[in-house]
């Protein structure tokens, strides 16, 4: 069996800049890949096709897709998509674009106004796709406090839930990331299956394989097929007909150009031909079908039982990076079924039993090494410590708050943990929702966003990224040195000024992070539920 997965994610950008880094690029992948992906997935949902692909959204993502601000910031963004395309002054670029922004326009006032979350349970309620969550801002778990980390995911699940109607049982962890005991944590979320990279499983990506001693499964992404697509060196999207992402028409902003050569400077490219690029398509689609038919025979063979390839992608691949994609994307779920060869999505693979022995999966991550370097190595060295000092501030001033209110009286009565107790027994009395601490935390998980180091790392628009970590570890000491301080109407008039840039997840809440001292339980619970199940 064929296993196709979509990652989709972006980090928090709304109200946080606009061009050349901020909410430009949303609307970009919203326009270039969003859009065009559920409407193919829409198209062949109406044919009676079903278990396409594993598509993960990220809560942060998705909190965007349906948040008012960047509702209407898209709409004004289509519409001057097509303003731009009547300033053209090549009349083929600038019919072509016309056309694309009017059909997007259509779309997203039929379809989107209302949220992204509509049109994707759409999709989930046909069973077109398999719905994968993950934790709320995309942290990069193995380095993040246990108590953030269970809060982080059991809330990014919920979310899910409220959004599209079902609880995720699948996740893309972030970055793919993974440090032993982890699957413990996933058992206790009710997570049945996660996805690795290739070499986590060292390259044995046939089956999943429950992990360590838990039941729950890692999925490896195929190297092999994968990078047939998404290599920097062969991949498809470098091929000479393809339209090239690095060059556009200064006065539009519209792109205009081929690939023509891996070595040919922009202004020497040659305009895009969109027959010559259909073609192209059809090549590799027939490529890529061929790799998936030998990976299988090959693998089945060698493992002597029918085996399973998974090809994972970020979404934002098809459509934004690579203009191409979406068409592609569809003429491969098309031909591979036609060439005879099974498709579906992780839990099929899972409920069909593609699983293997389990396997002592070591620290981990999708990143260059596969292991931790992109976001705790020398590079971004800073932002490790400006973590640690923002993850342990903002605990520390949930922690505060908590015993502060142990102290209070109702009714001349003693609390425990906001809750009235008599004679020592809690009363029932649940303990007060606090919007303080609410933005404290939003604040801090926006913080440690994985988004932040990775983009260090790799040299993409590195001073916006250290300037949105900052940013919101500003945020949250503001608020919390209110709270320490006593001065309570300052916090709460702080932590509404910063919901009105960082008002995503509404629903969160600071009561449902474990206390103090439930950080060496969850741990010690974790050890003992292994020792169990040993």
């Amino acid at each position: 069996m064929f296993s196709l997965v979509l990652h989709s994610h972006l980090p928090w950008l709304a109200n946080h800049g606009r061009w050349p880094v901020g909410e430009e690029w949303l609307y970009q992948s919203w326009a270039d890949s969003y859009l065009p992906l559920t409407d193919m997935l829409s198209t062949l949902a109406d044919e009676g096709r079903t278990n396409l692909l594993s598509l993960g959204i990220t809560p942060v993502l998705a909190a965007q897709l349906d948040d008012p601000h960047c509702l209407a910031g898209m709409h004004h963004w289509l519409g001057n998509w097509q303003l731009r395309a009547h300033e053209a002054t090549d009349r083929a670029m600038s019919i072509r674009e016309h056309r694309s922004a009017a059909r997007a326009l259509d779309t997203f006032e039929t379809k989107w106004r209302h949220g992204g979350s509509p049109v994707v349970r759409t999709l989930v309620d046909a069973g077109t796709v398999e719905l994968l969550g993950g934790p709320l801002a995309h942290p990069f778990q193995p380095l993040l406090d246990p108590r953030l980390r269970e809060f982080s995911l059991s809330e990014g699940l919920s979310d899910a839930a409220r959004r599209w109607g079902t609880r995720p049982t699948g996740i893309w962890a972030p970055e793919c990331a993974y440090a032993p005991g982890m699957e413990v944590g996933y058992a206790d979320a009710g997570v049945t299956h996660f996805m690795v990279d290739g070499p986590s499983l060292r390259g044995d990506t046939t089956l999943g394989r429950p992990v360590r001693e838990s039941d729950v499964l890692a999925f490896g992404r195929d190297l092999e097929v994968s990078y047939r697509v998404w290599s920097p060196k062969s991949g498809y999207p470098g091929h000479a007909s393809y339209r090239d992402f690095h060059t556009y028409d200064h006065a539009t902003g519209l792109k205009h150009a081929r690939v023509t050569g891996r070595t040919v400077d922009s202004a020497d490219k040659e305009p895009y031909d969109p027959a010559a690029a259909s073609a192209a398509i059809d090549i590799h689609v027939a490529d890529f079908v061929d790799a998936v038919r030998r990976r299988l025979r090959s693998e089945s063979d060698r493992i002597g039982r029918p085996a399973l390839v998974v090809a994972a992608f970020d979404t934002e691949l098809f459509g934004h990076w690579w203009f191409e994609g979406p068409v592609w994307l569809e003429r491969v779920l098309r031909a591979l079924p036609e060439a005879g060869i099974d498709i579906g999505t992780l839990d099929d693979a899972r409920s069909k039993g593609f699983v293997g022995s389990p396997v002592q999966l070591t620290e981990s991550s999708w990143g260059s090494g596969k292991d931790w370097r992109v976001w705790n190595g020398d590079a971004v060295r800073d932002l490790v410590d400006l973590n640690a000092e923002v993850v342990e501030a903002a605990l520390s001033s949930l922690d505060g708050q908590r015993a502060v209110d142990r102290q209070h009286t109702v009714d001349g009565q003693r609390t425990v943990d906001g809750q009235r107790t008599v004679d020592g027994q809690r009363s029932g009395i649940p303990e007060l929702r606090n919007r303080v601490n609410d933005q404290i935390l939003r604040e801090t998980l926006n913080a440690v966003a994985s988004d932040w180091a990775f983009m260090v790392s790799k040299d993409t628009a590195a001073g916006y990224a250290r300037q949105r970590a900052h940013v919101h570890a500003h945020a949250l000491r503001e608020i919390a040195d209110a709270v320490r301080g006593g001065r309570h109407d300052d916090a709460e008039r702080l932590a509404r000024g910063w919901n009105q840039a960082d008002g995503l997840f509404p629903a969160l809440d600071a009561r449902r992070v474990a206390g103090k001292y439930s950080s060496e339980n969850l741990q010690h619970g974790s050890a003992a539920r292994r020792g169990a199940s040993k």
